[in-house]
């Protein structure tokens, strides 16, 4: 399994949150929840959803978000930790 760095997760997490909701990536923080913070709507959680499985599943096959905890990401940590587990980090 690829070690992965939690900044270089937390860098990926920003840049396409950035681009997904036309903000700059260098204001997302690991602190900032997705809704009240960053103002994302359940669509955009999805584009990110889908753009970190595409991202991570390069140095992770298969890597995919469970549906079933979806609903406990709330905020840039949360993301960062999944992606940290499921990279054994």
């Amino acid at each position: 399994m690829a070690s992965i760095e939690r900044s270089s997760v937390s860098a990926t997490v920003a840049r396409h949150l950035g681009e997904i909701l036309e903000i700059d990536p260098s204001t997302v923080t690991e602190d900032k929840t997705f809704v009240d913070d960053l103002g994302a709507d359940s669509i955009a959680l999805i584009e990110l959803v889908d753009a970190l499985e595409v991202e991570f599943s390069a140095t992770l096959d298969g890597f995919a978000f469970d549906d079933d905890e979806l609903s406990e990401l709330k905020t840039v940590r949360d993301a960062v930790d999944y992606v940290m587990r499921a990279h054994g980090a």
